[in-house]
């Protein structure tokens, strides 16, 4: 999905001529953190409320505060994933949309941009996840296809990260089914270092399943 699919057509943009007074107001009823500043159509950064706030009269233009302005945008012809790396970045609840030339064409919000991630990573669609840590070089997609899929189930999404420190690589695997114990005692039988799993357990104590049937045994 592309930047320009998700333009939010709610936000408001502010001009230069625009006073430290009203920015606050439209800040505050659109609960954003920073706003879009636009001059004939051309993004020049954003204004944020830490700046409104610090300024000594709320009359004063925004035009006073340019030199403070966020020059953080991202470009409409994009993956979405790179408004949410600008997000982080900056830290703003809203990122702005630009063209090739400058041009604003509008902001995504950070509460559309989680959304959209979440639909992204799958965590809408029912399924298993397990997470695996390894060496970045013992990693292989097509091994970890192989395992889950010798358990009859399918890799839905699968993500990873690298530790900063020990360079280990985390791989979480979401699978498209909750009954995830064979696929872990798989993993674990070629000895993938399993970290933690959420699904539904199947393994069963034999202890306890000697007592039910004991019990079972005795009320005949």
């Amino acid at each position: 999905m592309l930047t320009v699919d998700l333009i939010n057509n709610n936000i408001p943009r502010l001009r230069l001529q625009d006073t430290v007074g009203k920015a606050l107001q439209l800040i505050n009823d659109f609960r954003v953190s920073h706003l879009p500043v636009v001059a004939e159509e051309k993004f020049l950064g954003l204004i944020s409320e830490e700046d409104l706030l610090d300024a000594e009269d709320e009359k004063l233009a925004i035009e006073v505060l340019q030199n403070n302005f966020v020059n953080a945008a991202v470009k409409n012809n994009v993956h979405f994933l790179n408004a949410v790396s600008s997000s982080i970045q900056f830290d703003t609840t809203v990122v702005p949309i630009v063209t090739g030339e400058n041009e604003f064409v509008g902001v995504i919000t950070t509460a559309d941009l989680l959304k959209t991630l979440g639909n992204f990573s799958g965590a809408n669609e029912i399924g298993g996840i397990i997470v695996i840590d390894m060496e970045r070089s013992q990693f292989a997609i097509s091994e970890i296809s192989r395992i889950v899929e010798s358990n009859d189930c399918h890799v839905l999404h699968l993500n990873t990260t690298v530790n900063p420190v020990t360079g280990i690589l985390t791989v979480t695997i979401h699978i498209n089914k909750r009954e995830i114990s064979a696929v872990v005692a798989t993993f674990e039988r070629y000895e993938y270092d399993v970290t933690y799993y959420f699904g539904t357990e199947k393994f069963e104590n034999e202890i306890d399943s000697n007592f039910r049937h004991l019990m079972n045994y005795l009320d005949i």
